[in-house]
């Protein structure tokens, strides 16, 4: 690894010490702009009772406000562990540049975070899952897209 990720990295192993010291789970990341450290995150699932407060996900959230933006192009996301699905999918929607990160998601398994059924979830048709997904199509939530897909005056993303 080059040697100018190397305090971004620690700083998210850090991050993960901090979660484990505290009772969360042993993952850290930050979210870096330009050299600087823009947004923070332990593993907060458990402290908060709530199952998006992942590492990454409150690390690119805090980077978000610290930006007043909803994108963080140009930036570089390093991590205590290789992402999880839905970790991924954040950093894709927050358009992200680039991942580092320390632990495989094969290291993660092996100590009881296995993410693997879920890779292979989203493989899988809707019905055909754990937790069954169905499509119910209502013409008020086609009429939403619609209204939204005409206004001169929105946000893409």
């Amino acid at each position: 690894m080059h040697y100018r990720h190397r305090p971004f990295l620690t700083a998210a192993i850090e991050l993960s010490r901090l979660s484990v010291d505290r009772g969360g789970g042993p993952f850290g990341a930050v979210v870096v702009r330009q050299g600087e450290i823009i947004g923070r995150g332990h593993n907060q699932v458990t402290l908060l009772q709530d199952p998006t407060a992942h590492a990454e996900v409150l690390a690119i959230r805090e980077a978000c406000q610290t930006l007043q933006s909803f994108q963080l192009k140009n930036c570089d996301l390093y991590t205590s562990c290789e992402p999880c699905p839905m970790c991924l999918g954040a950093i894709y929607w927050a358009r992200l540049r680039c991942v580092y990160y320390a632990n495989s998601r094969k290291d993660a398994a092996s100590i009881g975070f296995d993410d693997q059924f879920i890779y292979e979830e989203l493989s899988k048709a809707g019905g055909d899952r754990r937790i069954p997904c169905y499509a119910v199509p209502d013409p008020e939530a086609l009429a939403i897209f619609q209204r939204w897909q005409q206004l001169t005056h929105k946000t893409p993303y």
